[in-house]
């Protein structure tokens, strides 16, 4: 039997995340990583299904006639096309940012798809909730068994020669010393993003290294020492995040005359 479509509620159970704020945090994290593979239409396309998103966290069924009119509406008839829109969705398909999935009416007729927002991957184990739902396929209910097994399977570890060349070597040479396998390297340098972004020093190459490479190694002097850190991948996120606001703090002082001090 098919999964007939109805009213958003009844796909609670296929959500991500705990709360609108992780959802909009993940969110933000594949636009760090995907969004200049977007064009400025799609994104918009995009950005207006996060929004439609919103009230079960990382789930939608809305057709796509509606998105296209909440976006016609919002930019003074100057919306996306149908195209636009479908190509966006691919892409984000691809990128394994959604996951799509076909609905029906009760009379058997295809009607809106649901659009299923994922987690960006991380070195974190999955959640069991998230390890029991339907592995992507054509129509909900077309999952076989083999392929959820597939999913629980653990991907094999590729060492730090397989690192992405967009990551400075230097930060690569030091944390492979401790987490030598370059998915966990990628999660650390992903953090360093972040909290760039976030601190509106993505733009500062030089700069973004130096810290980076200054809170991975006070994570390491923390775990040396014994100190108890449940999450040092959101550990060593705390410490960028505190070192790129007191970067900015400093530079405050010295561009209108001030003395800062050091406060470390």
């Amino acid at each position: 039997m098919n999964q007939k479509s109805g009213n958003i509620e009844r796909y609670e159970q296929f959500s991500q995340f705990a709360n609108l704020t992780e959802f909009n945090h993940h969110m933000e994290m594949w636009l760090l990583e995907h969004k200049a593979d977007f064009s400025k239409g799609e994104l918009v396309g995009l950005k207006r299904l996060v929004r439609f998103a919103a009230k079960i966290p990382g789930v939608c069924n809305a057709k796509i006639g509606t998105v296209l009119k909440a976006i016609h509406d919002e930019y003074n008839e100057n919306g996306i096309s149908r195209s636009t829109f479908k190509r966006m969705t691919q892409k984000a398909k691809e990128f394994g940012i959604i996951t799509i999935y076909e609905t029906e009416r009760k009379n058997g007729s295809q009607t809106s798809n649901l659009y299923v927002f994922n987690r960006i991957p991380s070195n974190e184990p999955p959640k069991q909730e998230i390890m029991n739902h339907p592995n992507e396929t054509n129509n909900l209910f077309k999952t076989k068994k083999q392929e959820i097994t597939k999913r629980k399977e653990e991907p094999s570890k590729l060492d730090h020669t397989y690192v992405s060349d967009i990551i400075p070597q230097p930060f690569v040479q030091l944390v492979k010393c401790f987490f030598p396998d370059a998915k966990t390297i990628e999660e650390y340098w992903r953090m360093t993003q972040i909290a760039s972004y976030r601190n509106n020093s993505e733009k500062e190459t030089d700069r973004i290294l130096e810290v980076a490479v200054l809170s991975f190694k006070q994570l390491i002097r923390k775990l040396k020492f014994n100190m108890v850190v449940k999450n040092p991948v959101a550990y060593f996120y705390g410490i960028l995040d505190k070192k790129f606001t007191q970067r900015y703090y400093e530079e405050l002082y010295q561009r209108y005359g001030l003395y800062g001090g050091n406060d470390r």
